[in-house]
């Protein structure tokens, strides 16, 4: 071969070497199709994810939100779930009973719209599992209006005690406990100090969330005696708290993968859907609705801490305004005088009104009206006129925010979380409503057979009574506690699932409903 033909066959060959070498860097690599994931209830223990117990005393550092084009809020909160031990016995078994009303789910997280993406990211600003935001699912079915016959009340459920505790101030004009914005705050702060008080311990600090760190460390000190292991799912605890954490877990399983579940969450956007604005003092809601573009009801279900028909006169000074309204809104309120941010009544005193009789009539309070008016004292004379602020120049009560934080049917909306024996019949019948209105607040057949542990919305009139726990002491009978506190034994009975034949014991616990509270 001639030294010209070496030359291009060896050209040639280098050609063909680069063109298979370029192919081989250009094209994509095969990626192996994924097995489809199987559901909790389908895998066995081995199988289900175990991340073990968290050890770690959250010197965690926020995870960055996750950014992706079409990413809705669910996918976010799921990206952070990392609780251990969702393939237990117990998880599986509140996993199936969910299954059962899987509307019930739906209606929850639909209700918790307008809060759950800005308490997600607080939750993830901690650094915290976010299986934390689906808490509420399981305190309070997402309402802020609701309140347990303990006169827990929130979202988050604080009774009062833990709620001064944290800075949750309750008036007349305000409960903390039902802002979103403050409560959520009061809650993580609290969770983040359990979690320290227990070594990192998630289960345990939610544990204790639910039944106070004093019942879980008694728990913790027995079982260290016994020689006995100290995790969450070994320690002798309320009943209630047995089946609390499981419920998490179940739920944050379930949302995991609805799909699989039959759960059709409805997509939530990324952004919180408020922002909360300073105000330079107090405003009537309606008037700050009107800044804003928007109605009333909708100002109110995003400020559900206000019970009356403005804002705290001594604070919180601020409201959550949607966030496509608030530059509006703050543009507005900037231009509006101070003297137009309240609406006013000038009231006539006649000849025998009192302060007392005329906060009545306008559903204020004598210090509210003093302060409004300067009065060093709760003398008034006749023919003089006081300026009342009022909610409209007709007085009106906002349905649902104007309940006094004290009285145990606050909203005359109830949580009722349903024992074993338990029927519908039965909790109508101690609520003092028909059947067919539970059925119809809870979006339940009549017939429907209810699960321990389920939670149910109740109501009840200004007539209703009040859930009232009475201590058995010894020498008590049904028929000496069904005379002191004039109800029958039959009620009794009913509302504490006593069966007949059965005796009470001295320190024994039964659920009373009566008109007014009796002390013991």
């Amino acid at each position: 071969m001639s030294t010209s033909s070496l030359t291009s066959t060896f050209v040639l060959i280098l050609l063909l070497t680069g063109c298979a070498s370029l192919d081989k860097t250009t094209s994509r690599p095969e990626i192996p199709e994924q097995p489809a994931a199987s559901t909790l209830e389908d895998q066995s223990p081995e199988q289900a994810p175990s991340d073990g117990p968290d050890d770690t005393p959250r010197v965690e550092a926020a995870r960055q939100p996750v950014q992706a084009a079409s990413i809705d809020i669910w996918d976010q909160i799921r990206s952070g779930f990392r609780l251990p031990d969702k393939h237990k016995a117990s998880v599986k078994r509140h996993i199936r009973n969910y299954r059962l009303n899987t509307r019930s789910i739906e209606r929850s997280f639909e209700r918790g719209e307008p809060y759950l993406a800005y308490i997600y990211y607080e939750v993830d600003k901690l650094g915290f599992p976010t299986e934390i935001a689906l808490l509420p699912f399981i305190e309070s079915s997402f309402n802020p209006h609701a309140r347990s016959p303990e006169r827990a009340a929130g979202l988050w459920q604080f009774i009062p005690r833990t709620a001064r505790h944290y800075g949750l101030k309750q008036d007349w004009w305000y409960d903390g406990r039902r802002d979103v914005v403050a409560s959520t705050r009061a809650a993580l702060e609290h969770l983040d100090k359990l979690h320290r008080e227990f070594s990192g311990d998630w289960l345990l600090a939610l544990a204790a969330y639910n039944a106070g760190g004093a019942t879980v460390r008694r728990a913790i000190r027995k079982n260290r005696r016994a020689g006995k292991p100290v995790d969450f799912w070994h320690l002798e605890l309320p009943r209630e708290t047995v089946g609390y954490v499981p419920r998490l877990l179940a739920i944050s399983a379930i949302v995991a993968a609805a799909e699989d579940y039959g759960v059709d969450l409805t997509p939530l956007d990324e952004e919180p859907r408020f922002t909360v604005i300073d105000i330079p003092g107090q405003l009537n809601l309606e008037i700050a609705a009107e800044l804003a573009g928007m109605e009333v009801k909708e100002l109110q279900q995003l400020n559900p801490g206000y019970h009356r028909w403005a804002t705290h006169p001594e604070g919180p000074h601020q409201l959550a305004i949607p966030q496509e309204k608030s530059a509006t809104f703050q543009q507005n309120l900037a231009s509006l005088p101070a003297s137009e941010r309240m609406k006013w009544v000038r009231h006539k005193i006649r000849s025998g009104e009192t302060l007392s009789h005329i906060a009545r009539r306008y559903d204020t309070t004598v210090p509210v009206l003093r302060a409004s008016n300067r009065l060093r004292s709760n003398t008034i004379r006749a023919g003089r006129h006081l300026l009342v602020p009022v909610a409209s120049r007709t007085p009106v009560r906002h349905a649902g925010l104007d309940a006094d934080p004290d009285s145990d049917t606050a909203g005359n909306e109830m949580r009722y979380r349903v024992d074993a024996g338990d029927n519908l019949w039965t909790i109508a019948r101690r609520s003092g409503v028909s059947i067919r209105e539970l059925a119809l607040w809870n979006d339940l057949d009549p017939g429907a057979y209810l699960r321990p542990g389920q939670v149910l919305v109740t109501r009840q009139d200004d007539a209703a009574h009040h859930p009232f726990s009475y201590t058995v002491r010894k020498g008590d009978s049904l028929f000496l506690i069904s005379r002191k506190f004039k109800v029958s034994i039959a009620d009794l009975r009913a509302w504490n699932t006593l069966p007949k034949g059965k005796y009470l014991q001295p320190g024994q616990r039964l659920r009373l409903f009566i008109n007014s509270p009796q002390g013991t």
